[in-house]
């Protein structure tokens, strides 16, 4: 059941304001007023919760993006075989957001625009911790000791936010939906990709 906006706290409500708000106007078109009166609640809440408006446009594109790199500290990607189970992870969360993705190349286009440096810091953790799993999954003979971490990474983003990015565009070529089962089929696909291509040699000498 839908939990009534008098039941959900005013720090959330705000965020979830903000995300329908910035994913369908660019930052300077959206208003704290307009923000406050989509969450119901007083526009001062807005400093009190996050200082101002970019205060605010932070924490919402931190509360979207924590999640997918929170697992990288988890157990999920300690062998090369939870890759479709985290690309299924980032097809869910765009899928329930199909204009996050944009959103974020778009803070990424603007050179100083709001949230830009934002971006790049979570980039960066990211970055640090696929660097961290790297080494530990060369370390357990998990992966080949000549994958370079920097180009996982970037493969890895390319097979997870294109298929989003041009949903649109695939749906209509295909004439069909890229729906939770054919996702769920893609994830599946991409990780086999990832497991075959990232296998230590000696595995794949042993396989041939």
């Amino acid at each position: 059941m839908k939990e009534s906006t008098a039941s959900i706290g005013v720090r959330e409500r705000l965020l979830q304001a903000a995300l329908n708000r910035f994913l369908h106007d660019d930052y300077h078109q959206v208003s704290t007023r307009q923000i406050a009166a989509e969450a119901q609640v007083n526009v001062s809440m807005i400093r009190y919760y996050f200082g101002s408006k970019h205060g605010l446009y932070e924490e919402m594109l931190r509360e979207q993006l924590n999640p997918l790199l929170d697992v990288l500290d988890g157990p999920l990607l300690s062998g090369t075989e939870g890759f479709s189970t985290y690309f299924k992870l980032y097809y869910d969360t765009m899928s329930a957001k199909p204009e996050f993705p944009r959103l974020i190349l778009k803070v990424l286009a603007l050179n100083h625009g709001p949230g830009r440096r934002f971006i790049h810091q979570l980039l960066e953790r990211g970055r640090l911790r696929g660097a961290r799993r790297v080494q530990d999954l060369k370390r357990d003979g998990k992966l080949a000791a000549e994958i370079d971490a920097d180009i996982l990474r970037i493969a890895f983003v390319c097979l997870a936010m294109t298929p989003m990015l041009l949903k649109d565009i695939f749906e209509e070529q295909m004439e069909l939906p890229m729906d939770e089962a054919f996702l769920s089929r893609l994830a599946a696909f991409n990780g086999r990709l990832f497991s075959a291509g990232l296998a230590p040699e000696i595995a794949q000498e042993e396989e041939a």
